[in-house]
């Protein structure tokens, strides 16, 4: 669901297109192409700095980054509501997992049908047989996820599953041997730090959260390799020609997975139906969508950081729903997720990979 991410549109890339130069003059460079490249933090400031310092011509652009930044926390939104309709449904995983997947394939299947239209010189060859393997991960992370969601607190579940983009650089160097620096491995250790004191909490306390830790942590493993393979399959030259046949593949797999479990389904009930289509449309659909076009828009860094934030919105949710208040312990936990996850993102080397 990564993909490297492609340059701002319009104006907004007209802007922001010599930010390297105006960072390297900022430091007392010349901005020559000899000198050393600025790491993507600092590349992340430079904008913010071009921002603050908004002429008539870059207020245009402010207004254009206000919009997308809207869109961005709309998409986050969307995305958190998924561990609340998960735990809201009565459906077993398994099948819960399939009906989602089957329902945003076929919702999705359109786009895919235009897209090869237009690109079909440009397949490369082979290009169906690359989403096999990213298909079974998508079906065995959404199954987990499932589990995970419903055997522990929503803010827990949702703040782990998203741990993503700290296990990212290291299944990116397995497979695409790109470098690991020390300060992402700092902000990974800050990142786990904050896991093992929500698990050893529960496994002290015996509140029973333990196994639902460790379920979404295998879960986020799951989707970190899932995201990394779609950095490796990139050629691909359409987002929809690669996530829809994932989408049909993965459902089948889940279907078949489901079998003994299919009589759960209860296919008379109005409030499941509506449950498994909101979790196809809104968080599968919606919330990947409004997020992949941030993504085109806005640095790389800065959606994975609102990303990260899925456990804010789902949290209040819970509680509003659900009556869920998590233990003091488990904000300074986040908080310690979340430097690392931060650490992460901004330390990388290039800008973090578009989500699929």
């Amino acid at each position: 669901m990564f993909q490297e991410g492609s340059p701002p549109l319009g104006n907004f890339h007209s802007g922001f297109a010599n930010r390297r130069v105006y960072l390297k003059k900022m430091t007392g460079g010349d901005g020559a192409a000899g000198d050393s490249e600025p790491s993507s933090g600092a590349l992340f400031w430079a904008d913010v700095r071009l921002v603050l310092s908004a002429t008539p011509t870059t207020a245009v652009i402010a207004g254009f980054m206000g919009r997308s930044l809207l869109l961005l926390l709309l998409g986050v939104f969307a995305c958190s509501t998924a561990a609340v309709m998960i735990k809201a449904s009565t459906t077993h995983p398994f099948v819960l997992s399939a009906v989602r997947l089957f329902l945003a394939a076929a919702l999705l299947t359109p786009l895919f049908l235009r897209e090869r239209r237009k690109h079909r010189a440009a397949l490369p060859s082979g290009w169906l047989r690359c989403t096999t393997l990213p298909a079974l991960l998508l079906a065995a992370h959404f199954i987990s996820w499932a589990y995970g969601a419903r055997m522990t607190l929503t803010a827990q579940a949702s703040l782990i599953v998203n741990l993503a983009p700290v296990a990212l650089p290291f299944f990116l160097h397995w497979l695409l041997r790109e470098r690991i620096n020390g300060r992402e491995v700092l902000g990974t250790v800050l990142a786990l730090a904050g896991v093992l004191a929500l698990s050893a909490r529960d496994a002290f306390t015996g509140g029973g959260d333990l196994a639902g830790n460790l379920m979404c942590f295998g879960s986020m493993l799951l989707f970190a390799w899932y995201l990394a393979l779609g950095r490796v399959n990139r050629n691909v030259p359409s987002v929809w020609l690669y996530v829809v046949p994932v989408y049909w593949q993965a459902a089948v797999i889940c279907t078949l997975a489901a079998l003994p479990w299919a009589h759960t389904l209860d296919v008379g009930s109005v409030r499941e139906w509506g449950l498994l289509v909101g979790l196809a449309v809104v968080p599968t659909i919606l919330g990947h969508s409004l997020l992949n076009l941030s993504m085109r828009v806005l640095r790389g860094q800065l959606v994975s950081i609102c990303n990260v934030g899925q456990f804010v919105f789902a949290g209040l949710m819970a509680w509003v729903l659900f009556g869920e208040s998590p233990a003091l312990l488990f904000y300074g936990a986040a908080a310690l997720v979340v430097a690392g996850v931060a650490l992460v993102v901004f330390s990388a080397p290039t800008p973090p990979p578009r989500m699929r």
